[in-house]
């Protein structure tokens, strides 16, 4: 296989809702889109999820565009490979980059299905047809509004969610919440947010009496041993996310008793070749997993959904639906959750139609990448 054709396109979408974290708040979401295009007229489609601000991890838009841009997709538009693997070999030598990574890897692992005649579920392996949707709520001015937010979630028939706490925002929110929902599927986040201090493993001590499923990323990404001391004190599993962003690394929380839960995000993991690996170890180590999300659009929604379709994804995913989040997205027809649950895309390639004419309309930026007979390999043209 051969892509002769690359293009990225910047686009920036409004939240029906604003959702804060620990770090910050945010209204709205910019991510870059990948289209690639193979000699014979296939099509595939990736999305770099990647914040607009390094809060989360260093990376942020600019970056990943200067990645993608200067590295990544010259790298790749001219290049040879059979499979999704050797397509990698293109930026074997990029270190770090993940968000910017997976994007380009989303859209290759979509050309391949495409390619292929067969879903990109399919073709990752994927045996489950549906996927049971969580949803994910911000920190709210007060508990009666996170009260009210919860209420709508449930009564859309989310059967799980999953609250973000801060210091200060801890256990009296998780409580009344509780008190309010007392047989609901309910996690917390902290997004690393907590020193590894006294008074932070007392309110994780508080916090594992309320039946939690999961207690996730409580303190910074490299305190793996503060992690495994927190696990050992407390019978709530602990979920890691921010701190596992190779295999390697998840081997290495596996063998320091940091993590009992892996949220997987195809984001932070540098695609969907890395994230079915994780996916692999986790289900011979016994460990659980789920499928983590980063406000995706439909594109990266619907790869989401697809490696949500692995066997070892055993808890419900951050795969609402989209109208959860945008008034108006990038496929045609919006991604939507039934009863808590959403249906894995089976068409094929991405399984999903993208509104190619609405996205190169909203697109703030536009590059587009060629080689010899459809543009020079070295010409970058600005639209």
């Amino acid at each position: 296989m051969r892509v002769v054709e690359a293009g990225l396109y910047r686009v920036r979408m409004p939240l029906v809702h604003g959702f804060e974290t620990s770090s910050h708040r945010k209204n709205e979401i910019e991510h870059v889109l990948v289209r690639l295009r193979d000699a014979d007229g296939h099509v595939g489609w990736g999305e770099i999820a990647s914040p607009s601000a390094p809060y989360f991890g260093a990376e942020t838009t600019d970056t990943c565009w200067i990645i993608a841009s200067s590295v990544l997709l010259p790298a790749l538009v001219g290049s040879e490979w059979e499979s999704p693997a050797g397509a990698a070999s293109a930026w074997r030598r990029v270190r770090g980059n993940r968000f910017a990574i997976a994007g380009v890897d989303a859209a290759v692992w979509a050309l391949h299905a495409d390619a292929t005649g067969t879903s990109l579920a399919h073709a990752l392996g994927g045996s489950q047809s549906e996927v049971v949707a969580g949803v994910s709520l911000g920190i709210e001015p007060t508990i009666d509004a996170l009260l009210a937010q919860v209420q709508r979630h449930v009564d859309d028939g989310y059967p799980r969610v999953k609250l973000k706490i801060a210091p200060g925002w801890d256990v009296e929110p998780v409580r009344a919440v509780r008190a309010a929902f007392p047989d609901l599927d309910l996690h917390v986040d902290a997004n690393g947010a907590f020193a590894p201090v006294a008074d932070a493993f007392a309110v994780f001590a508080e916090l594992d009496r309320d039946g939690l499923t999961m207690i996730e990323q409580p303190f910074a990404p490299d305190h793996l041993l503060a992690h495994a001391e927190l696990q050992r004190r407390i019978d709530t599993p602990v979920c890691l996310d921010e701190s596992v962003e190779t295999v390697d690394q998840f081997r290495t929380a596996l063998h320091l008793g940091a993590v009992r839960v892996l949220n997987i995000k195809v984001s932070r993991m540098g695609g969907l070749t890395a994230a079915r690996a994780a996916h692999d170890l986790a289900v011979d180590a016994g460990v659980p997993v789920w499928c983590g999300g980063m406000h995706e659009f439909g594109i990266g929604r619907a790869a989401n959904l697809a490696i949500a379709s692995l066997p070892g994804f055993v808890l419900p995913s951050d795969v609402s639906g989209s109208d959860k989040y945008y008034a108006r997205d990038v496929t045609t027809a919006p991604i939507l959750a039934t009863a808590g649950r959403v249906g894995v895309p089976a068409g094929r390639g991405l399984g999903v139609e993208v509104d190619e004419a609405f996205i190169a309309d909203a697109a703030n930026d536009h590059l587009e990448f060629g080689v010899a007979g459809v543009g020079s390999a070295a010409e970058v043209a600005v639209a």
